[in-house]
């Protein structure tokens, strides 16, 4: 049984994407380096955006002292859960309408970084539609990173999204965020696991 007061980091992936994402790996890492290994988690999220937040806030139990790090439609999934579990969110090029954007991948996928067959069924759409968060009632709580190059969601709907969080917004980069090693320090203290500095 995990220790009630030791903060967890959560990494939730995005789309199509798997524990094996390049942001994951740099994350565990860091941590592993930081000698906080086992307080990492980034589960396989289902395809189901439901059972995906339900994974968590029923199977992880994310508490007030715990970090959210969600990367594009992670970090929708992280918004939302962290207004109802009320703990920490960074929010990776998150996904702003997913309901919108995901509409065109409706049926047979891929997996990125196994090539592992799914379906994106159009249900899945009202999924995304009944977790819109609206306003965030507890800014000082989520850290936004946005890049202005991302060629996949509009930086411009990310900012808008969380205007009173804290942002970080990258001139330049992509949607993966290719240079988060240089971020990753920032995001570590933003969630408590690095001191400020």
């Amino acid at each position: 049984m995990r220790h009630p007061e030791r903060p967890r980091l959560i990494y939730l992936h995005g789309f199509r994407s798997s524990p094996a994402s390049f942001k994951a790996r740099i994350l565990e890492e860091r941590m592993l380096a930081l000698g906080r290994g086992s307080d990492f988690v980034c589960p396989q999220l289902p395809a189901s955006p439901a059972e995906a937040v339900a994974l968590v806030a029923d199977g992880l139990r994310p508490l007030p002292q715990d970090t959210l790090v969600g990367s594009s439609l992670g970090g929708f999934y992280a918004a939302w859960l962290a207004e109802r579990r009320g703990c920490r969110a960074v929010l990776l090029n998150p996904a702003a309408h997913p309901a919108r954007d995901l509409r065109a991948y409706v049926g047979p996928q891929r997996m990125y970084h196994s090539d592992e067959a799914f379906v994106f069924e159009p249900r899945y759409l009202g999924e995304l539609e009944a977790l819109e968060v609206g306003a965030i009632t507890y800014p000082e709580r989520y850290l936004l990173v946005a890049a202005k190059g991302d060629e996949l969601l509009d930086w411009r709907e990310m900012v808008a999204s969380y205007p009173a969080g804290r942002q970080i917004v990258l001139e330049g980069g992509d949607h993966g965020l290719s240079d988060f090693a240089g971020l990753v320090d920032e995001v570590l203290r933003f969630a408590g696991m690095l001191p400020a500095g």
